[in-house]
């Protein structure tokens, strides 16, 4: 109970529904099923709050445990009291009972482990004690055999054994950690810098730590990590060893001063290093968290961009020395053609400009798909000054390739493009990029996609589960079609995983197009419960039944023509699109009477309409689809004070950068982003959004471009 009344505190939920969520968790539905068929059960909470809500449940859960293993292992030892036990249910995060457990753990050999071998743990507790004379009580356990020859040699093995106990102290821990995470300091020094001076403003650099930028601890991290920069975490050591001092001294004397002796002592050699290495990981999880939040935040919109349906496209890879690599696909992303050319090479851009031009006559290219790695400039400007002089509607668009290189190499490229080499796959993947990106980037691992900060430096396992949440609640956003969605696609289904996505392309193979979602049910792994999960995010097209290609779940089947009868229509009006007066007949006769009718809560009958109303729809049609171009602009063009529009490539903790049709991005600082204070600047920007900018400053010969999104305004007035 007390993890369920935490998460309704947390989540700021009602007790039911707190328990209901946790229920479907514990039963093994997933995020994108409890999102959309469970909202009367869970208050509607959307995909995002229900991950965030999972990873906690997960947490409290562990943390529960680690206390129950704590105090199993402490009591073991005969050591449980009921101060002990307390203090364990009074700790609420992992690090908090690992202090806990500290002084009960088993130790490698240390010289207070030593000092307890020799028989002066009593001294020690005489001395913490501060009741009499150490000097003289030291005399009783001086003994040649047992390693103490004197009364020195004794009072330093019980200093020593003080010292760990000062170190062991949970509540110590705690403010001591407290203090540096408060009033420490990030010392850093350049040891070296690497060719691009990358570290330079490290060089010598100092910032209290909290008010250090996530990014910058990051950049730290990766510069010590390199071998160029040292890093020191500073907290003023007398104060902290007052401090140690305080927690146990509590008269004077030469107790006293051995226990301060002991506190130095400690902090010096055990607390100050371990301290520094908490507190340095918490920033490093602070700042990785940020990051892969920021990533989480990119990666969405960039998966669900707007596809550019029913376009015969060309898809360029460019290159210099070893050519332009060129691949046309139709609608469904089959290849067509493939050649190679050669626009940089002055000798043969006409020859280029023919293969280009016979290749759009033959196929009728509708769009062509530049991507925006080396040689993107050149071949923009080749493509550019052709379809000037072929005239017709053929448009291009520059498409960000990155990962494409990765994936052309993969297993997977492989499988699906046997008869081409890798150089001709990037292009048939910058192609389908613009036709569709989620299919085609699911097919790419996300940390190459290139939209996060430090990827490569956050924790595997961490990073790949957010990143992988995403995926999974963009696929099922979108929703999937049963009869073309690739192995890669339908993994990423709720219920589904990468076998029983193989077996359901398996049986299509082999049996034919399905015609409705129940035969899912005969592929081999999928019992009844991932048909639950999967079934409402699968469509079929085209087949014996309208609701099967739409959002609708099977089991409200009968709900949903429950409500299609209560107001005279069928599933042949579904199905011919005749339902555009629904919402006002519903409206007329009452939501909530209807909802009861039909045994449907308000929110899962609204999805229901919705879906009635347009089957099949896409939602990434209502977003702003891809500028498609003609001309071009090259970053000579530019001035300072002129008016651009661009689309937001990546966000980042310190601004944006800005695709403004020339080959380098613009960055717009978060201080030139709004007029009002914004927290980040993902609070207004997202990837994918086309925004108006002024060119603030310009370095050609760098190829920087700096913008402000909120001098527009200024030059508007």
């Amino acid at each position: 109970m007390e993890i369920l009344e935490q998460l309704t505190t947390e989540f700021n939920l009602r007790p039911e529904h707190t328990k209901n969520v946790v229920d479907l968790l514990d039963e093994g539905n997933t995020i994108p099923f409890i999102a959309r068929y469970r909202k009367e059960m869970t208050g509607a909470i959307d995909d995002q709050v229900l991950r965030k809500f999972a990873d906690r449940y997960e947490y409290l859960l562990n943390l529960k445990k680690r206390k129950e293993e704590v105090a199993k292992a402490i009591t073991e030892q005969d050591k449980m009291t009921e101060e002990i036990q307390a203090a364990i249910d009074a700790c609420s995060t992992l690090t908090e009972i690992e202090d806990v457990y500290r002084p009960f753990k088993q130790k490698k050999k240390t010289r207070a482990s030593v000092a307890v071998e020799r028989g002066l743990k009593p001294l020690a507790d005489f001395i913490l004690a501060q009741e009499g004379d150490p000097y003289a009580e030291a005399q009783k356990y001086i003994d040649e055999e047992k390693g103490v020859p004197d009364v020195a040699s004794a009072i330093a093995g019980a200093r020593d054994i003080i010292a760990e106990v000062i170190s062991d102290n949970a509540e110590l821990r705690k403010k001591l950690r407290t203090l540096f995470e408060e009033h420490g300091e990030i010392q850093v020094k350049m040891v070296q810098d690497d060719d691009k001076g990358t570290y330079a403003m490290y060089a010598d650099y100092a910032e209290l730590v909290p008010e250090i930028k996530n990014h910058r601890v990051l950049a730290i991290n990766r510069g010590e990590k390199e071998g160029c920069l040292k890093v020191k975490l500073y907290f003023n050591p007398d104060l902290a060893k007052r401090v140690c001092s305080a927690k146990f001294v509590h008269s004077k004397g030469a107790c006293a001063d051995i226990i301060i002796e002991a506190a130095d002592d400690g902090y010096d050699r055990l607390i100050e290093p371990s301290i520094e290495r908490e507190v340095r990981a918490i920033l490093t999880d602070k700042a990785s968290e940020q990051a892969i939040k920021m990533f989480e935040v990119n990666l969405r919109p960039l998966l669900l961009q707007p596809p550019v349906k029913g376009k015969v496209t060309m898809g360029l890879d460019p290159g210099y020395r070893t050519g332009c690599k060129v691949a046309v696909v139709d609608p469904t992303g089959k290849v067509l053609a493939t050649s190679i050319i050669y626009p940089t090479h002055n000798s043969r851009v006409e020859e280029s400009k023919k293969i280009v031009s016979d290749l759009i006559a033959r196929c009728n290219v509708d769009v062509i798909a530049i991507g925006n790695g080396t040689a993107s400039k050149e071949t923009e400007i080749f493509v550019a000054e052709l379809l000037k002089e072929i005239g017709g509607n053929v448009s291009y668009a520059v498409v960000n390739e990155a990962g494409a290189s990765v994936y052309s190499a993969s297993p997977l490229a492989v499988e699906e493009f046997p008869d081409f080499d890798l150089t001709l796959r990037s292009a048939i993947s910058i192609a389908r990029r613009l036709q569709d990106p989620l299919a085609e980037l699911i097919k790419i691992d996300p940390k190459s996609i290139g939209v996060g900060q430090y990827q490569h430096d956050m924790d595997k396992k961490r990073l790949d589960s957010v990143l992988g949440g995403v995926l999974e609640d963009c696929v099922n956003t979108v929703g999937v079609d049963l009869n073309t969605a690739s192995v890669s696609l339908l993994r990423f289904v709720a219920g589904l995983n990468a076998g029983i996505a193989k077996n359901i392309v398996a049986y299509r193979e082999e049996n034919g197009a399905f015609t409705e979602r129940k035969q899912l049910l005969k592929v081999s792994k999928l019992g009844a419960k991932a048909y639950e999960q999967c079934a409402g995010f699968l469509r079929v097209p085209g087949g014996k039944n309208i609701l099967d290609n739409t959002a609708v779940h099977p089991e409200s089947y009968s709900k949903a023509e429950k409500l299609l009868s209560l107001f005279g229509y069928t599933t042949d009006d579904v199905r011919n699109n005749k339902l555009s007066d629904l919402p006002a007949k519903i409206k007329e006769y009452g939501e909530d009477r209807a909802a009861e009718y039909c045994q449907l809560d308000r929110a899962t009958m609204n999805d229901i309409i919705a879906e009635l109303i347009k089957p099949g729809r896409d939602v990434r049609d209502s977003l702003p689809a891809p500028k498609l171009r003609r001309d071009i602009m090259g970053i000579e063009d530019l001035a300072v004070g002129m008016e651009v529009e661009g689309t937001v490539r990546n966000v980042i903790d310190f601004g944006a950068f800005i695709d403004i049709g020339v080959h380098q991005d613009g960055l717009v600082h978060v201080s030139e982003i709004s007029d009002k204070y914004i927290r980040h600047p993902s609070d207004v920007l997202k990837v994918g959004q086309r925004v108006k900018a002024v060119i603030i400053n310009l370095d050609v010969k760098k190829q920087r471009i700096g913008l402000s999104i909120k001098q527009v305004k200024k030059q508007a007035n």
